[in-house]
């Protein structure tokens, strides 16, 4: 009844004898219920009240239930069952807690357990698994240098500004200057500088202006660059530049409290077999797929029973993520590090799931990011929706994908303004007796042919030593410059984390002084054989229909200037600002130059509809007015590549730039054609042509991850001789592809494996593809045999 407290409690007693009890338990010493019985106020007390007292051998089971349900009534949940003999005690509750500690736990509910909620989420690193650092050696990573030559990163070189005036007078009191290397100060002072100080500072003489002499303390270069990050936006998106600024000087951890778990400790001391949710999240599934087979023996007869139909879903949708290829994920991944492909399966997995029936399923290249191993496993996928009684509609490249449908839909003949045409239709037997082109590669009659010879390379190396990335294993790995190369192998091998978050951003580091994070590795040698890095993705050239392929790759710049040039423009005094539909003067002002007006939609996407005073055109009719050979700037937006290139033949400066889109195969699409409306193959063929269009010094290393996402046979034909023409320069390229025509026309193959996930993260073989197909180790290798006997 009552527990450490003080008081005199006459009224509790009181209340105890009218309901009829006699005797309570007071400091251990149990003492009949008087009237008018009190305690000492001032002095602490343990009261309980006894409910019955028995030998039990000599009473009715009854008596004991009634006593135990009354004496949980008045305790609240809580009773204590006291031998009189041996004085032993022992507390029994109805509560998730510990009476005589204290110590309780929330009645566990599904928001327990999970990461999202308040009530499941460690309270350390909000559900995130991972908490972020201000990381020193980053902002000082060189100690040679003074202050005023740039040692402190985040300040950069000394600029007559407030904190730098600050730091002059921290230095006056702490024995150093901003000339003092930082490298010969004390340690104190670095602490200083770094965390700040409570010492007051006098600033004086300051080119402010100031009459007076200005006291303040220092709060230190960390808490300067935390209070730049949270600087709220201005609207011009000034916010999310600091923060990105910010995140050079970042690093994550994971967090200690959860050890990555992302859930309180509470959720994770609940165990099934001796595994907490944690752990089974962190398992690969394929792991968990075996945890989970005859898991019923293990556990009690009743666990058994609560868990039987539990157990029946768990293992049907864990089932379902291995028969997509996707075994060697864990289920806490993050969302973000997935692929597009990992999520479209994941989806997929969900939808077969839910056995669901007369459903259309309509999916955009699901076999992205897939090997051709799994791709099997994942067209008995698509079959099984099929024919549990649903349509399966999927847009797809892949050779295998189409001669197992059904039904063939082919569009064409060519692209942009040259298909939209229905040219084939029906089973693939029936597709591959047609005259198109998707036929002439499914029958073979034109395929993309070995390279007469492989490339030896320029004898120099990119060597990575001890890459331990994710599930990478201390890989060692040499690649050679001056060679198109693939880096290949099953899903969740370790490709993307051994190319995009290990080599790429060390690299960018180095060369252009990113500030973006590597993976582990001990070290990398041979970027003195390298000038630039460019990373060449399928990501949008814009987000807004004001981006298009000419704005992007420079040539509108010329095409302005050129305009400026003729006569009309020279008249009305027009320059080549007057030709940009960003700036005001030569744009129509009702649409602000976008040629299309943005109706929001609220909870939907916004729509765009065409601008009613400029149809689209963008300019007003004073800027339409100029001409070059007949043709207003609008006119030339208009325009296709292919007309482009002709139209423009004699202006050097355009033509070449316009020809590389070409060159590309993207003579179809228009040069004013809005970035939303290109595909991720064609923003990133765009992306080419840019490169192709710059002058290299032969010592650029290319990288693209997945680049035939999209393609047809006939556009992976057109890609690979732009690649090439790359590295026929000298430059280097390294791919991160599943496409068999890719792989077979590489010079070099980096094949990783031989699973995904824990089972993978190793060099399986390398070499050329006649090479790797010798390795029977190599699961590339055993597709490769196919390619290169077929030529």
């Amino acid at each position: 009844m009552v527990k450490g407290r003080k008081g005199h409690y006459r009224e509790l007693f009181e209340q105890m004898r009218r309901k009829g009890f006699l005797s309570a338990r007071i400091n251990g010493e149990i003492r009949e219920l008087v009237p008018g019985m009190k305690l000492e106020r001032y002095k602490t007390h343990n009261i309980e009240l006894v409910i019955d007292k028995m030998k039990v051998g000599e009473v009715a089971g009854k008596r004991i239930g009634e006593s135990v349900i009354t004496a949980l009534d008045q305790g609240d949940g809580v009773i204590l069952v006291l031998d009189i003999d041996s004085g032993d005690s022992r507390y029994f509750s109805r509560h998730l807690m510990c009476p005589s500690t204290g110590i309780s736990y929330n009645e566990p509910a599904p928001h327990t357990f999970s990461f999202n909620s308040p009530a499941g989420a460690c309270p350390v690193c909000n559900g995130l698994g991972e908490v972020s650092k201000i990381d020193v050696g980053r902002i000082i990573p060189d100690r040679s240098l003074s202050i005023r030559r740039g040692g402190i990163v985040p300040l950069g070189r000394y600029r007559n500004v407030w904190i730098f005036w600050q730091l002059e007078a921290l230095g006056e009191k702490n024995g150093f200057t901003l000339d003092t290397p930082l490298g010969e100060m004390p340690e104190e002072a670095i602490e200083k500088i770094l965390f700040g100080s409570d010492e007051v500072l006098k600033l004086s003489n300051t080119p402010l202006g100031m009459t007076s002499n200005y006291f303040l303390t220092f709060e230190g270069i960390i808490s300067f660059i935390g209070n730049t990050e949270s600087t709220v936006s201005n609207g011009n998106g000034n916010g999310r530049d600091q923060s990105r600024w910010k995140e050079q000087y970042v690093s994550y951890d994971t967090c200690s409290d959860c050890g990555g778990s992302r859930l309180k400790k509470e959720a994770l001391w609940f165990m099934i077999d001796g595994k907490n949710i944690g752990e089974l999240a962190s398992m690969d599934i394929r792991d968990l797929s075996d945890f989970l087979h005859g898991l019923e023996e293990r556990l009690t007869e009743r666990q058994a029973k609560i868990a039987t139909e539990i157990l029946k879903e768990i293992r049907s949708r864990v089932s379902f993520l291995e028969g997509v290829g996707l075994g060697y994920l864990s289920l806490n991944r993050g969302a973000r590090t997935l692929s597009g492909g990992e999520s479209q399966r994941i989806r997929l997995a969900t939808q077969i799931g839910s056995r669901l029936v007369n459903v259309l399923y309509i999916l955009d290249e699901p076999s992205i990011g897939l090997h051709q191993r799994d791709n099997r496993r994942l067209i008995d996928s698509l079959r099984r929706l099929r024919d549990s009684g649903n349509s399966v509609i999927v847009v797809e490249h892949d050779r295998e994908m189409i001669m197992s449908s059904d039904h063939v839909i082919d569009l064409g003949p060519g692209a942009g303004r040259h298909g939209g045409r229905l040219v084939a239709q029906g089973s693939p037997e029936e597709i591959m007796k047609t005259g198109t082109l998707t036929a002439a590669y499914l029958n073979h009659s034109r395929t993309i042919p070995l390279p007469a010879a492989r490339r030896r390379g320029s004898g120099k190396f990119l060597s990575i030593r001890g890459a331990a990335g994710n599930n990478l294993k201390e890989v060692d790995v040499d690649i050679p410059l001056g060679m198109f190369i693939c880096v290949t192998g099953v899903s969740g091998s370790g490709k993307s984390t051994l190319i995009n978050h290990t080599l790429h951003p060390y690299l960018a580091a180095r060369i252009h002084g990113s500030g973006r994070n590597w993976l582990p590795c001990r070290e990398i040698t041979g970027t003195e054989h390298i000038d630039k890095i460019v990373e060449v993705s399928q990501a949008p050239i814009g987000k807004t229909p004001r981006s298009n392929p000419v704005t992007y790759t420079g040539v509108f710049t010329d095409i302005r200037k050129l305009f400026e040039q003729t006569t009309e423009a020279k008249i009305r005094g027009f320059g080549a600002g007057r030709f940009s539909f960003n700036v005001k003067g030569g744009r129509c002002e009702a649409c602000e130059g976008a040629g299309m007006k943005t109706i929001e939609m609220n909870f939907l996407p916004d729509v765009y509809v065409v601008c009613s005073e400029c149809n689209g055109r963008r300019y007003n009719r004073e800027t339409l007015e100029v001409r070059y050979k007949g043709k207003s700037i609008s006119d030339v937006l208009d325009m296709t590549v292919n007309m482009a290139v002709e139209f423009f033949a004699g202006i050097p400066s355009i033509h070449h730039k316009l020809k590389t889109i070409q060159d590309v195969g993207l003579g179809y699409i228009r040069l004013g054609q809005p970035s939303t409306t290109l595909s991720g193959g064609e923003s990133q063929r765009v992306k080419l042509s840019a490169e192709l269009a710059r002058r290299d010094t032969g010592k650029t290393l290319y990288l693209l991850d997945e680049p035939t996402t999209g393609l047809h046979f006939e556009d992976v034909r057109v890609l690979l001789e732009v690649l090439n023409k790359l590295v026929d320069r000298g430059n280097t390229v390294v791919v991160i592809e599943h496409n068999m025509d890719v792989i077979k026309t590489a010079d070099y193959i980096i094949d990783l494996g031989m699973e995904g996930g824990k089972e993978g993260g190793m060099i399986v073989a390398t070499g050329t593809p006649e090479q790797v197909a010798l390795s029977s180790e190599s699961l590339t290798g055993n597709f490769l045999v196919r390619e290169l006997s077929a030529g």
